[in-house]
């Protein structure tokens, strides 16, 4: 398994494959420590989960370097991610405790009626690339601190992230066995999921590869939890506060070089201030400094792979043949390495891959609308339904608008983003269940009954 640097194609480090027959070792291992790791008191994985915080916190810069090398994250947005993780350690290290607090029903006199929380044991995670950081710690953090035991399949082109993922952990102290990557292909996640060994799975990633672990958890009657694409809109009303608008915009549709499920892709912008949004948005975008990963002053940085590039650039050949007119950027840039511009398309056809697909990338379309029900509509004329944002600066109505989104979480006057504090996921073909904050500790339990007589 080879890692490549998307800033100057220059393989980085190659780490051997692991066989089946490691997995059959690191499936039993899981199974063995989950048994004991399910007794452990609660505060004593909390406090372990506090260990790790510290580990993310002192080697930041390090873990920073390896995204950026291995994914070309910005080193800044890679030093953030990290702290963002540790913030998560933090969140379930305060709350589990009360997360997991058994809950009393009413119940005959004399009885004693609860619900309390059990792990399910080993669960796998099939996890991206582009937040190679924080989507692992999104589901560990809970997952672990539940009594569960995790193992790691992470995306192919960062297996340093993997390792090093891993390593955290054991620095923090946990016992062998409670986390594990597993450095195998795809096409061995659907005999780790069949096996009786793991309990459930958890998948961020594409629609394909979600139907695919569904369609096997499903035959093998497991849980899952599938956090999956987006085309998330940004909706722009007669009455927004169009710098702060753009500014946020521009950044929300360019971080971590347009990489990201939750980035704003979909721009929806009311007819009166359509012109003025333009023209500061553009010029938002325009400022961007592309470049290097590991300088400090680099805003987009490359596509993770030179193939996603290629997709991301046909997507918009395709949509510009449909009729869409290119504002800025369009080309893939002139230089080494996998870089494509920071890119707004209008004039946006139905139909065409910048209207009903998900670019993974700086891509952004934009629409003009009559009213706030036409941006409704349009905000909702997507398979996806992962996050929105809207723009008001009536909060009234920003909140009913918000309502009618349909989405996992739409956010008004604001970027979205993930947050421990809060829930996280989406509808239709974004996925289903929840993570982060207690519904995200609740997704692998067995939710127990207890009846006392």
């Amino acid at each position: 398994m080879d890692s490549v640097n998307p800033a100057t194609g220059e393989a980085v480090e190659s780490y051997e494959d692991h066989s089946e027959s490691d997995v059959d070792e690191a499936l039993d291992r899981a199974t063995e420590t989950s048994a004991e790791w399910k007794d452990r008191p609660l505060r004593e994985r909390e406090q372990l989960l506090e260990n790790a915080a510290e580990v993310l916190r002192e080697n930041k810069r390090e873990y920073a370097e390896i995204m950026a090398r291995e994914m070309g994250k910005p080193i800044d947005q890679g030093v953030s991610e990290v702290e963002k993780c540790a913030w998560a350690c933090d969140h379930y290290a305060e709350n589990a405790s009360s997360y997991l607090e058994p809950e009393h029903h009413p119940s005959p006199p004399g009885s004693t009626v609860k619900t309390v929380y059990e792990p399910l044991g080993p669960v796998l995670a099939v996890m991206p690339w582009n937040f190679p950081f924080w989507q692992v710690f999104r589901f560990a953090a809970p997952y672990l601190t539940a009594g569960n035991v995790g193992l790691l399949k992470h995306a192919s082109n960062v297996p340093g992230c993997a390792v090093a993922i891993e390593e955290v952990f054991r620095e923090a102290g946990y016992p062998e066995g409670v986390f594990q990557s597993l450095l195998i292909p795809s096409d061995l996640v659907d005999d780790a999921i069949e096996d009786d060994r793991v309990r459930a799975a958890t998948l961020t990633g594409s629609g394909p590869a979600g139907r695919s672990v569904a369609a096997t958890a499903g035959e093998n009657l497991k849980k899952t939890v599938l956090e999956l694409g987006g085309s998330d809109p940004f909706v722009v009303l007669d009455d927004a506060d169009l710098d702060a608008a753009a500014e946020t915009g521009a950044w929300a549709r360019n971080q971590n070089a347009g990489q990201s499920c939750i980035a704003a892709k979909r721009f929806i912008v009311h007819t009166d201030v359509y012109d003025d949004f333009l023209d500061r948005f553009v010029d938002e975008i325009e400022n961007l400094t592309v470049g290097d990963p590991t300088d400090e002053d680099t805003d987009v940085g490359p596509q993770a792979r030179e193939d996603l590039m290629e997709d991301l650039h046909e997507q918009v050949r395709q949509s510009v043949e449909a009729g869409a007119t290119v504002v800025t950027g369009g080309e893939p840039m002139d230089r080494e390495g996998a870089f494509y511009p920071p890119t707004v398309l209008t004039d946006v056809p139905e139909g065409c891959p910048a209207d009903d697909e998900e670019t993974f990338g700086p891509v952004a379309a934009v629409w003009e609308v009559e009213d706030e029900d036409a941006a409704v509509e349009k905000a909702n004329d997507t398979q996806f339904g992962l996050g929105a944002s809207v723009w008001t600066e009536d909060r009234e109505r920003g909140e009913r608008i918000a309502r009618r989104i349909d989405a996992g979480c739409t956010y008004v006057n604001q970027l979205v983003k993930s947050d421990p504090r809060v829930p996280f996921g989406g509808v239709k073909e974004s996925g289903y269940g929840r993570e982060l904050s207690e519904p995200g500790i609740h997704e692998f339990v067995n939710r127990k009954t207890v009846w006392i007589e």
